[in-house]
């Protein structure tokens, strides 16, 4: 017997009608438990009651903050959960301004979990303003940090998305341990000489992507630390800050080591620094290599290309130390645009392990300050230059 199509349609409908609710995850709305949108009342435990209930459902969940602004204090959001979880922020959450609850790690946490996606075209208020005063980490080693805004500790195949993170006490966003997170569509802001705030903060991380994204703070604008590798930046306007960093590498007791990284189609506009690599001197045998910066623009930025294996940003150095970080295998590619300083191109390697396999190709850096042509400097570099050189090649 011949069964038609149309026949068949109502089924078809009736499975892919439930297939959908299968895949359709439940909400759990923070207004449901307690929360209220007032910038006043504390609504940190209604939010972690949405998070407790979607993250313990079968095949996943979605907690909703809904358009209004939520005072809610230091808070994590753990793992590991029963399935997918979206937190989708469509208000604005609001750090508190009370110096009481300023010397915190964090400010948001999420741990342990894996395929979590945040978004919602939302703002994180992290009032850093209230708090930067307190911040003298530039002349003690031993002081107290303030809170990072968004920490993500052990989060994988996971994706960030639509955010808009304004003057946070510390880094805006720190990735620690984590794998397959995509970031894209963020805003990040805060003051050129807001403490201690770089905009995304990564360590020992893998496979992390970030794209489409703007950043204006008083710190790195990106970060990449030890353990990292396999990191991809795309289309992220940088400026004021100080730039898209490699490190600090080398400051701690343990070997560091950061690989596979790729910063391209980006623009920095006024920045202290552009592309940098920084190494401590001394510091342990450590290793950053297979690195391309490629099709950067600057605009007016001081040290568009810059790496520095004398690195101390605090009192005691030892400048007559050495940095036994090994920097090898990085390519300076289609930078191009307009210099502040008059050394445009600053490769400061070690004499212990001076860097190998540096490649300069297409550069076109002018400058049109008061101190003459524009220069380069070069020491300890073993190299290539290809294509268009200005300033005229070190290499």
């Amino acid at each position: 017997m011949t069964v038609s199509f149309i026949h068949l349609l109502p089924l078809l409908l009736s499975v892919a009608a439930a297939a959908f609710r299968h895949h359709t995850p439940a909400t759990f709305n923070v207004l449901s438990y307690g929360a209220l949108p007032n910038r006043i009342t504390d609504s940190t435990k209604a939010f972690l009651g949405a998070w407790y209930d979607a993250c313990g459902r079968e095949g996943g969940g979605r907690v909703l903050v809904p358009q209004g602004t939520y005072m809610i204090d230091s808070v994590v959001f753990a793992g590991p959960c029963k399935g997918p979880i979206d937190f989708i922020i469509k208000g604005s959450l609001e750090a508190s301004s009370n110096p009481k609850k300023f010397f915190v790690d964090h400010w948001i946490g999420f741990r342990y979990v894996d395929r979590l996606r945040v978004g919602g075209g939302g703002f994180l208020l992290g009032h850093g303003g209230a708090a930067w005063h307190h911040n003298d980490c530039a002349t003690n080693s031993r002081c107290r940090p303030l809170p990072v805004t968004m920490r993500l500790d052990f989060v994988t195949n996971s994706i960030i998305s639509d955010i808009r993170s304004i003057n946070s006490k510390n880094s805006h966003f720190n990735l620690f341990a984590c794998h397959n997170l995509n970031m894209s569509n963020i805003r990040i802001s805060a003051p050129e000489d807001s403490p201690n705030t770089d905009g995304i903060h990564i360590g020992s991380s893998t496979k992390i992507k970030i794209r489409d994204s703007m950043i204006s703070t008083g710190d790195d604008c990106i970060s990449i630390l030890s353990g990292s590798h396999d990191i991809e930046v795309t289309r992220v306007h940088c400026g004021p800050g100080h730039g898209f960093s490699i490190g600090s590498l080398g400051g701690s007791h343990f070997k560091e080591f950061v690989t596979g990284i790729v910063i391209r189609n980006s623009t920095l506009h006024g920045t202290q620094n552009g592309l940098r690599i920084k190494t401590w001197a001394p510091s342990m045998p450590s290793l950053a290599s297979d690195i391309i910066f490629d099709d950067i623009i600057m605009v007016d930025v001081s040290n568009p290309i810059f790496i520095d294996q004398q690195y101390c940003p605090r009192p005691p150095c030892n400048l007559k130390a050495q940095s036994k970080v090994r920097i090898k295998n990085v390519t300076f590619r289609k930078v191009r645009g307009t210099s502040s300083s008059k050394v445009a191109v600053k490769i400061q390697c070690s004499k212990h392990v001076p860097c190998q396999g540096i490649n300069l190709v297409n550069i076109n850096l002018a400058y049109r300050g008061p101190e003459g042509q524009v220069e380069s400097s070069c020491f300890n570099v073993q190299g290539k230059s290809y294509g268009l050189q200005l300033p005229s090649g070190c290499l």
